[in-house]
């Protein structure tokens, strides 16, 4: 079996809304998971600054324009096989906030991309390396407002 190494970047993006704080999630075309946008830092530009990794990607993948908010990224790390290779995986996460646009932009590597509660997206993410992201983000929104 292969291995290799991937970092990618992302945002944990939030909008107010009659009072109401959403978080922005997405389920991915293939693997049919719901988690936050993120991408590859670096697949279309080279030395691509992490956080325009990040704001590219929630673009791309979640149809909106947002703003990094805190520049302390949450780092989460997970290991996943593609086909015969193992990849171990990094992706740093900014804490975002929502400017303007419309999920249903989204490209075509998500099939779904929505605002959703808090609560809601604790029950909708697929998986754990997300929840514990999440869990860390809610800490620093929490810190800042």
């Amino acid at each position: 079996m292969k291995y290799k190494t991937e970092t990618s970047a992302g945002g944990i993006v939030y909008k107010k809304e009659n009072g109401k704080i959403l978080w922005l999630i997405t389920q991915h075309s293939q693997n049919k998971g719901w988690s936050f946008p993120k991408g590859l830092i670096g697949d279309t530009k080279q030395n691509e600054p992490m956080e325009e990794a990040a704001l590219r990607e929630v673009g791309e993948e979640g149809g909106i324009k947002a703003k990094i908010v805190n520049p302390q990224p949450v780092e989460t790390k997970y290991k996943y096989r593609f086909q015969d290779t193992l990849v171990d995986k990094t992706v740093n996460y900014f804490l975002m906030e929502y400017i303007s646009g419309d999920p249903a932009d989204h490209d075509w590597e998500v099939s779904e991309a929505l605002f959703l509660t808090e609560e809601e997206v604790k029950k909708t993410l697929t998986f754990k390396a997300d929840q514990e992201a999440f869990k860390k983000i809610l800490k620093q929104f929490k810190s800042k407002n």
